[in-house]
């Protein structure tokens, strides 16, 4: 077995932002394991990791040399690979690029077949591993990207990096790998915690660098996180049932911004506990990234978890500090929210005539009007009572009161949030402030749904009210641009409506045109209209294909128009599972009226002469008017499955009519009846799916 030795790679920095330090973290594992790779250098498990001030890379078991390569393969017959004037013709040309020589370098040979061919032959000396390794660790440094930061240049030199780079240690088993880049050259020291560990430490080797960092009070990723969870779940512990906020994004921030962590607690005063907590908290995870203490009972609690990066034995002091400032944070909470209480909300309406919600569509005080229109239609849809219109368009008309509310321009995340708040204080009705606070939802795929009626209303309203705004103004959303995130907002609008199964998304979608028109803007109503349903349908048809359903089951359900989800999507189902037990009667089936559309023609109607009509015909009128009155029956009944059941009786006497009966008969009468009767045959269809779909390969 070849000599190995472990690599390491540490950049030390000044203190670097938690975001890009994530990624670049993953992204310089990529770069010194493909260097590797591509140099042909053999190593073994490759890891990574970060504190705010250093990137490191720790690669064990790298060789100290790639291998010697001696390769010959055979290529084609010296015949074929050199022409009568001995020149290398394309075969020869081919095969030797393909082996990465000149074709010049080819030679000819007898095998052992007695035949003569051309042969390849290829050496790669063995390379030591030292110059390899500077050559990957320098590309690694300037190939690291910093997405939404700028790299910062320092001294006189050109190269850059996300934050200064103060030192760099590099070393293949006690030697010290020579890398330079920015004028910074390694060596065999990494440096310690400001306070904890100031100054240079010398690495042995790459086997006992974690052991020097913590002898000199510095924690890689893995122990900060370890330490900090064990802190908080010590702080949870004691206080029985309670629960320490610690969201993701806030969390791992947290980590990244420590190097020794210690996990204290401090307290802020009763007065704050009547403002809010969602602002009191946004204040703390935001401005402090400390985390909120939740009881038993989920009530915020005067307590907070805060992560110091200094000595333990400072740690009264630190969270004296901690206390001042959250202290000041949360004056101007209390501040912002006792003041907003002053304004009647209805005030705060009017002030929406200042905020722009889009150049071309308006302000935000009309964006209101239109969901005041909007929403009651949801509610009346859904067969509910004037109260809850009533309800409905209340909560419409406050729903964006908040913007302008001094709490939301300073916490913005709280939108919604804080106008249920303001309606409960002026009065409202529970069902009005919490159609307010939850009308954003869903923010997300997965999100919650507002949970009454009234919010969903609301909800719906907004979302749709954005959506064909964009389309009216000739504004969808691209495959690169949505501004206004209209797919997602198409995606909340079906989710509702899938909850809400009475409601019909085509009349709101005319109500929320018409708004636009009677607002003043000039478009295409009718045009505008069907893109949107046709942008609806594809939203459909993606979920639907996210749910299993097979694409051509969805194509047939798309061909008839339907746009309301609950009914999309169960009819989709349905045909699926059908044709899913009964493959060969749907695929006969489809593929019989694929002809039958083929042949009616819509114009001679359905009115038929029975009195023309032989056996097949009249069987197949009599199923075409059973099929009717059974579709019918089962869709009216939302039965999608009795429908494709009903479609399905159908087969035989189609089967036997295109068997016995001439469509296409000289005399015109019989032909244009029998027209007619494919016209009713297919038909009975319309209301389910275009079937035919199903007929087309796969």
């Amino acid at each position: 077995m070849a000599d190995t030795r472990d690599f390491l790679l540490e950049i030390g920095t000044e203190e670097m932002p938690s975001a890009p330090l994530v990624h670049a973290t993953k992204q310089i594992a990529d770069l010194v394991r493909t260097g590797l790779d591509e140099a042909g250098l053999a190593h073994g498990e490759l890891r990574s990791s970060q504190t705010p001030r250093r990137l490191v890379v720790r690669v064990s078991d790298v060789a100290l040399a790639t291998k010697e390569v001696r390769e010959v393969k055979r290529g084609p017959a010296a015949s074929i690979a050199f022409g009568p004037d001995g020149l290398p013709t394309k075969a020869a040309a081919g095969f030797a690029r393909k082996f990465g020589i000149d074709a010049a370098s080819l030679v000819r040979r007898d095998d052992v077949d007695g035949r003569e061919y051309v042969w390849a032959e290829k050496y790669v000396a063995s390379r030591p591993a030292m110059p390899i390794l500077t050559q990957v660790s320098e590309a690694a440094i300037a190939g690291l990207e910093w997405p939404n930061y700028r790299s910062q240049r320092w001294g006189s030199e050109h190269q850059g990096f996300v934050r200064p780079i103060r030192w760099i240690c590099a070393l293949l088993g006690s030697e010290v790998v020579p890398v330079t880049y920015a004028d910074v050259t390694s060596s065999n020291t990494t440096r310690g915690h400001r306070v904890l560990g100031p100054g240079e430490h010398v690495v042995a080797d790459p086997s006992c660098y974690e052991a020097t960092l913590e002898s000199a009070g510095v924690l890689l990723a893995d122990r900060r996180d370890q330490v900090i969870r064990e802190g908080i779940e010590q702080v949870q512990a004691e206080r029985s049932g309670s629960r320490v906020d610690t969201p993701k994004g806030t969390y791992s921030e947290v980590v990244n911004l420590c190097e020794h962590p210690t996990v204290l607690v401090g307290t802020f005063d009763e007065e704050f506990l009547q403002v809010p907590h969602e602002i009191i908290c946004e204040s703390m995870l935001s401005n402090q990234r400390y985390f909120p203490i939740y009881d038993a009972k989920g009530a915020l609690t005067r307590e907070f978890v805060v992560v110091s990066n200094a000595r333990p034995e400072v740690s009264s002091t630190v969270v004296d500090g901690n206390e001042r400032v959250v202290r000041a944070r949360l004056d101007d909470a209390k501040f912002f929210y006792d003041e907003d209480l002053k304004v009647p909300m209805d005030d705060f309406v009017e002030r929406l005539d200042k905020v722009v919600f889009q150049e071309k569509l308006g302000t935000m005080r009309q964006k209101v009007a239109r969901m005041e229109a909007l929403a009651p239609e949801v509610v009346l849809g859904a067969g509910l009572g004037a109260d809850v219109v009533a309800s409905a368009a209340r909560a419409a008309h406050l729903a964006k009161a908040d913007l302008v509310s001094q709490a939301v321009v300073e916490f913005t995340n709280q939108q919604g949030v804080m106008g249920g708040y303001y309606a409960q204080a002026a009065g409202e009705t529970d069902e009005v402030a919490l159609a307010i606070r939850e009308h954003y939802r869903p923010r997300f795929a997965g999100d919650e749904l507002p949970s009454g009626v009234v919010g969903k209303a609301v909800a719906i309203a907004d979302k749709l009210d954005t959506i064909c705004g964009m389309f009216a103004i000739d504004e969808p959303p691209t495959g690169s641009s949505d501004p206004f995130a209209v797919r997602r907002a198409a995606i909340g609008v079906i989710a509702m409506l899938r909850a809400l199964p009475e409601v019909h998304l085509k009349p709101l979608v005319e109500r929320a045109l018409r708004s636009y028109a009677e607002q003043g803007l000039s478009f295409d109503v009718d045009a505008v209209r069907t893109d949107v349903e046709k942008f609806f349908q594809g939203r459909l048809a993606a979920i639907a294909k996210d749910e299993k359903i097979a694409p051509d089951a969805i194509d047939a359900v798309s061909s008839v128009g339907v746009i309301d989800p609950g009914e999309f999507l169960a009819r989709a189902s349905a045909l699926d599972d059908a044709r899913s037990k009964q493959p060969e009667l749907f695929e006969d089936l489809a593929t019989a009226y694929a002809r039958a559309a083929h042949l009616a023609d819509p114009e001679l109607g359905v009115i038929i002469d029975e009195t023309i009509l032989g056996t097949a015909e009249r069987a197949l009128l009599d199923a075409c008017e059973r099929g009717e009155r059974n579709v019918s029956a089962a869709i009216a009944s939302g039965d999608f499955g009795a429908a494709c059941e009903a479609l399905a009786e159908l087969r035989e006497p189609i089967d036997r009519f295109f068997e016995d009966v001439l469509v296409m008969d000289e005399d015109t009468s019989a032909r244009e009846n029998r027209l007619r009767l494919l016209n009713r045959f297919a038909n009975v269809f319309a209301g389910v799916a275009n079937i035919g779909v199903l007929s087309k390969k796969k």
